[in-house]
């Protein structure tokens, strides 16, 4: 039995300017964003949307309505400004359980992979909670670079830790801005 070609899936690749480099946008028609990297990484943001989307094609165009303003914003100082954008990241039920927890620490803080681990209800999982995390196929929205390791140093980055770094002090700045105001 011949198994039938999946049909192909479209991508709308936008290229974004931001503080800490190009950013690369992929979205799908109804304006979920189902990727987002770095110029300097777009062979990882290429591997990963083929993962999970065997025929898929980009083409250049605008970032969705919302999500270029958003990431201004959050660039600009508003920690928040990515939370409400939708995402849509397909991968396995574990990676979107880890994904979705990712997105619940709040702007400012860090966590660690065990307590991301609890998070989700498997707390001797943390192995798996990290490479989940480096499969994360959308950089900055689900926040992946809040976490660090049990000692508290700065781990690995699939954006590379001199971005890792500045993300986690600009967040820093803004949170302890919030809270003297």
């Amino acid at each position: 039995m011949t198994r039938p070609l999946e049909a192909q899936f479209d991508l709308t690749l936008s290229r974004l300017t931001s503080p800490i480099g190009e950013i690369l946008l992929a979205a799908d028609a109804d304006g979920a964003v189902r990727a987002l990297d770095f110029h300097d990484y777009e062979p990882r943001m290429l591997r990963l949307l083929g993962r999970r989307y065997p025929r898929f094609a980009l083409t250049a165009g605008a970032a969705p309505v919302g999500v270029a303003a958003s990431l201004d914003a959050y660039f600009n100082g508003d920690a928040n400004a990515l939370d409400a954008l939708r995402v849509e990241t397909a991968g396995t039920d574990f990676q979107r359980s880890v994904w979705q927890a990712l997105r619940t620490i709040p702007a400012g803080q860090t966590w660690t992979y065990g307590r991301l681990a609890q998070a989700i209800g498997r707390p001797s999982a943390m192995r798996a909670v990290g490479l989940a995390n480096g499969a994360n196929p959308v950089a900055l929205i689900v926040p992946c670079h809040r976490v660090i390791g049990a000692n508290g140093a700065l781990t690995g980055y699939a954006g590379g830790m001199e971005r890792k770094a500045w993300l986690l002090a600009h967040e820093a700045r803004r949170h302890a801005a919030g809270l003297a105001a």
